[in-house]
């Protein structure tokens, strides 16, 4: 599915006159009324989040002030079965996901939520994002701890009795994380290296315009990409 929408993208950025006309509504939300605590010391954070095609989420928070290292990957299966082609099936219980390295003493748990819910995807959308269709493009929170499922949990209550979108409720799933498994190098720092890529000028670089015009306080220009972190892509898990 996703090879015959990236060609369709293409189509639509020749035809466009400039990528504006494309620009998808992002949605100003309400800062989470609970958030954590950075404990003591400069002790990172680990946030797993899966929000549609990995190459817009990793674009994203790549851009955020505070993030460490922004790593596509892959998360809800088992390891075996966490290589590019058998999660394109929709049957190996993946999502696409990007893990998240943040310091929260710049940037907290329940930001990294509010950006992700308002800029990075839709997260209405059942089982796609856009044009992509299938479990593995679910919208999904993979959390680490019971004081991440508090925040997280409280942030969904906080923004579905706002009714933050339009009435339409929030379908994201709040889970355990059972593993992370880094996704394929050619996937990482994709939406960086192949900035007119047509998939990427439609569906991903818009999401970054939103983030920018949204959060100018949060945003930072140069992203930091896997091949210059200190993470790297490889063995993460």
């Amino acid at each position: 599915m996703r090879y015959w929408t990236r060609a369709f993208g293409v189509l639509l950025s020749a035809l466009a006159p400039s990528a504006s006309w494309c620009l998808e509504d992002a949605t100003p939300l309400p800062a989470p009324a609970v958030d954590e605590v950075p404990a003591a010391g400069n002790k990172l954070e680990t946030a797993v989040l899966s929000g549609g095609c990995f190459w817009g989420v990793q674009k994203v928070f790549q851009h955020v002030k505070g993030v460490q290292s922004a790593i596509s990957g892959y998360a809800g299966g088992s390891q075996a079965s966490a290589e590019y082609e058998t999660v394109s099936t929709g049957r190996t219980g993946h999502a696409e996901s990007v893990q998240i390295r943040f310091d929260p003493n710049i940037v907290s748990y329940g930001t990294i939520l509010r950006i992700f819910f308002s800029v990075a995807h839709d997260p209405t959308q059942v089982n796609r994002q856009g044009p992509d269709i299938g479990p593995q493009y679910r919208s999904e929170i993979f959390v680490l701890n019971e004081e991440q499922r508090r925040v997280a949990q409280s942030y969904v209550r906080q923004l579905d009795q706002a009714g933050a979108f339009g009435g339409r409720k929030i379908a994201t799933r709040i889970d355990s994380l059972p593993g992370f498994y880094p996704a394929e190098a050619y996937h990482q720092d994709f939406a960086t290296l192949h900035p007119n890529h047509g998939y990427i000028v439609r569906y991903d670089l818009p999401k970054v315009q939103n983030l920018e015009q949204l959060y100018p306080d949060r945003f930072r220009h140069d992203p930091i990409l896997v091949s210059a972190s200190a993470d790297g892509a490889g063995g993460m898990h």
